[in-house]
């Protein structure tokens, strides 16, 4: 998700995860509800930080930007690959209408 990376620097940030998964029934597919990754924060040293607590820490992002990027990456291939078969069904289908013209 974009805004995962847009806040890949925010203290206290928690990484965002959505799930889909294909209906059998309808052929449509479902979305999970967002959720918040749990996986600990890191606490990052650095007293100057406004956020600072008494020990010159605070929390981090739990945000990978490889982990993002390489989903960016799967969900712009798969985007891909739906492009790609509906073009398919449409060569197939004008394919059909030219036959049938004969």
């Amino acid at each position: 998700m974009s805004e995962n990376i847009a806040n890949a620097d925010t203290p206290g940030y928690r990484r965002k995860v959505i799930s889909f998964a294909p209906d059998r029934e309808t052929g449509a597919v479902s979305v999970s509800p967002v959720r918040l990754d749990q996986s600990t924060l890191p606490r990052i040293y650095e007293p100057s930080h406004p956020l600072a607590d008494t020990t010159g820490h605070y929390d981090g992002s739990n945000v990978d930007l490889v982990i993002e990027i390489a989903d960016a990456r799967e969900a712009q291939r798969s985007y891909e690959a739906n492009l790609r078969l509906f073009d398919q069904a449409r060569q197939m289908t004008q394919s059909l209408f030219d036959l049938i013209r004969r």
